[in-house]
């Protein structure tokens, strides 16, 4: 233990006299930047001695690299952050700076020098990481020397290929990030960039160049600045010089031809001087027009016309992007009115919003629209154009029959005299289209057409109220609203028609409620459809329906009570009633097996397997299947009970209701052929035999009723010769049973 601990302490003296050793070579050019291949030989020979790692070495090595560095940049700092900063104080950071990458410089080389393996360890580029200048608040030191260096790069107006290399060692060297460093960067080239370019364009140089996309290419590649960044750079110089000129709300002829210039010179692509347009120009004609939809009704005066034509021909706006910007703003309010229409508490005050949403349109929007077009309000719309003339004709043409048909339809025409009194009709350019579904717009215009329909009514005291009638005016308003709804031709013709259709409904299934169509309610129906102007063939739908409706209740009623059988079901079929869509098919399932259970119960033994089994489930449209199995199953249930009644009947001295009962029984045999039946009284199946044989009955139904009551052929001999007998003495009996 003692000698290891001896071994080690020599170990860790030796250690320090290297070190010690190292240091004090170091000291011979700690102060200046001259490092020979000689002095990293001697560094590596002294190292050798003490066996000292080549890890501790080169961590040495390096520590007296960064601290040299360190002292360039404490140097450096001082200078640039000095109160009483000189030009001559930038000079001296930027030679401290110069100074380290010099170094740097030095120290790369030689680490790739031919004889590197024989110098001292360590020999490469240099970085403050684990120096005194490695927290984050020295870092900001740093970027500010970073910041310093790229600016003195391009104190010149260009950046010189050396310079790129420096700036990238010495963004190694001071640990900046990629990011930090290109921003850095393009903050200064920026700057520098538009110095260049006004420069450029107050000399001429710019303006008479002979390709002015190649003066500005090469201005950029003298900075080594993106393209990109330039055309962004453009593009803000462009939106500012816009923002100027634009200031009092008008763009002169001087401020057109300046900006024309300008966007000449700095190459603007078109696109992007309609934006900058849109967005300055628009800003401030949204102002305007929200200021004159404002002023409400009563408030678009001569003095708010006037501004608002100022502003949209004065900001030398598109007339797309003018409209735009007046039918978001329309819009907005047309939204509100809606609002209230659909939060009335009902549908008169709900057409009363929707008049007030008419009466804006008119007296607000109209002009304004008017006046962003430059014409009159006096003056007629313009002509449309020939795509529009023609798919207007092709609505006319295909709403001609609806048109004479509906009354309502009429009345939202106008005649040219009430057209003239009107005056001229309102906007329909701006409308709530795409603002409202197809269905929501379609409810609205309904709710006003009601409303023209109905009248206003008035609630007065004791529960009573006062309908007021409307005059046709209210109609042209309805015109109006559809307009403004944007509804096409055929969706405003497709609400009177529904319109129509309810109202023929509500009366025909008055007339028709008990299904009956006869001659007198056809010319009553008739002169209904002509009041309402619903056109024939939807009149026809309506009436067909009803009685569908009606007959089908009135089939269902008497399914269920047993009144109807397979004879009226069929004669239904050739009248071309469509028996089964109007009956359910659980419903057509009892109807079958009622018709069976008939079958089986009418008393005459017969049994007709194609009519059963074939033609009645196609004509009620069920399973054949599955009602071939019910019949099984009815058949099987009534043999044995068919058995016990006819003995029942026959100790009640029925021999008709015996006849008819074993009949029955031959008739469940047909569909389901059975084994012999078995009685605890023989005897009373002899007498059931004696009873069926004597209504002389056909000779294979007389002999299945034999084999089924286990008769033999003898007994059934001896009882046909005493038949006669048998029953004179049962008829002997009868008379003395009281």
């Amino acid at each position: 233990m003692i000698i290891l601990l001896t071994i080690r302490i020599e170990d860790e003296v030796k250690i320090a006299f290297a070190f010690l050793t190292l240091s004090n070579m170091f000291v011979f050019f700690s102060f200046q930047i001259d490092i020979d291949v000689e002095q990293l030989v001697s560094l590596r020979q002294a190292q050798l001695p003490y066996r000292l790692s080549d890890e501790l070495a080169e961590d040495l090595f390096r520590q007296h690299t960064r601290k040299l560095v360190e002292k360039n940049i404490s140097a450096a700092l001082d200078r640039l952050k000095s109160r009483t900063r000189t030009v001559q104080d930038v000079v001296k950071v930027v030679e401290e700076l110069d100074k380290i990458l010099a170094f740097n410089n030095k120290l790369i080389s030689l680490k790739n020098h031919e004889d590197a393996a024989s110098f001292a360890c360590g020999v490469g580029p240099v970085s403050v990481s684990g120096g005194k200048y490695d927290s984050e608040r020295e870092r900001d030191d740093l970027k500010l020397l970073y910041r310093a260096y790229v600016t003195d790069a391009l104190s010149g107006g260009r950046m010189e290929e050396h310079k790129l290399a420096a700036l990238n060692q010495l963004k190694n060297i001071f640990g900046v990030g990629k990011r930090e460093a290109e921003s850095i960067t393009l903050d200064i080239t920026s700057k520098v960039y538009r110095k260049r370019l006004a420069q450029g364009v107050s000399s001429g140089d710019l303006e008479f160049s002979d390709s002015k996309a190649a003066f500005l290419q090469n201005l950029c590649e003298e900075l080594h600045f993106d393209p990109q960044k330039a055309t962004e750079i453009h593009e803000e110089i462009y939106r500012q010089k816009l923002q100027q000129c634009a200031a009092d709300g008008v763009l002169s002829d001087e401020d057109v031809k300046a900006l024309t210039r300008l966007r000449v010179m700095l190459c603007i692509p078109q696109h992007t001087i309609d934006a900058a347009h849109s967005d300055i120009c628009g800003s401030l004609f949204e102002k305007v027009v929200k200021d004159a939809i404002a002023s409400g009704v009563d408030g678009y005066d001569a003095d708010v016309k006037k501004a608002v034509r100022k502003a949209a021909h004065g900001l030398r706006l598109t007339r797309e992007s003018a409209m735009s910007i007046a039918g978001k703003a329309a819009r907005r309010i047309f939204l509100n009115f809606v609002k209230q229409a659909r939060m009335a508490e009902n549908r008169t005050e709900g057409a009363k919003a929707l008049r007030k949403l008419i009466a804006f349109n008119s007296l607000v929007v109209t002009e304004l629209v008017a006046d962003i077009k430059g014409e009159s309000s006096d003056t007629p719309p313009e002509e449309p154009s020939k795509v529009e003339d023609k798919k207007i004709e092709e609505e006319d043409e295909w709403d001609d029959e609806e048109w004479e048909s509906l009354e309502t339809l009429k009345k939202i025409r106008p005649s040219e005299e009430v057209a003239a009194k009107m005056g001229k009709p309102g906007q329909t350019e701006i409308n709530l289209k795409d603002d409202l579904s197809e269905r929501e717009r379609a409810d609205l215009y309904k709710t006003y057409l009601l409303y023209c329909l109905t009248g206003e009514v008035t609630r007065i005291p004791f529960g009573a109220q006062i309908t007021t009638k409307k005059d046709d005016s209210e109609y042209l308003l309805l015109n109006q609203l559809g307009g403004i709804l944007g509804l096409t031709v055929k969706e405003i013709v497709e609400v009177h028609r529904s319109l129509a259709e309810q109202a023929f409904r509500q009366q025909a299934e008055v007339i028709l409620a008990d299904g009956q169509l006869t001659k007198a309610r056809i010319e009553q129906l008739n002169e209904l459809q002509k009041q309402v102007g619903l056109p024939p063939e939807y009149a026809q739908k309506v009436i067909k329906n009803i009685t569908t409706t009606k007959m089908a209740a009135a089939l269902e009623t008497a399914i269920n009570r047993g009144r109807l059988n397979m004879k009226q079901i069929r004669e239904l079929k050739e009248a071309s009633i469509d028996f089964n869509s109007m009956i359910s098919e659980k419903l057509r399932e009892n109807l079958h097996k009622k018709t069976v259970d008939e079958i089986f119960s009418s008393g005459t033994g017969e049994f007709d397997e194609e009519e059963v089994y074939e033609k009645i489930p196609i004509d009620l449209n069920i399973n054949a299947e599955k009602a071939k199995g019910v019949v099984h199953e009815l058949a099987r249930s009534r043999l044995s009970n068919s058995l016990i009644q006819a003995v029942a009947l026959l100790r009640q001295r029925n021999q008709q209701g015996v006849v008819s009962t074993l009949n029955d029984l031959l008739a469940c045999d047909k569909a389901v052929p059975s084994e012999p039946l078995t009685w605890e009284v023989p005897e009373e199946l002899a007498d059931l035999y004696t009873i069926y044989m004597k209504n002389n009955p056909a000779p294979e139904k007389l002999c299945r009723l034999q084999y089924l009551l286990g008769i033999s052929d003898s007994a059934a001999t001896a009882l046909g010769e005493t038949k006669d007998s048998v029953f004179s003495v049962g008829a002997e009996e009868e008379k003395f049973v009281f």
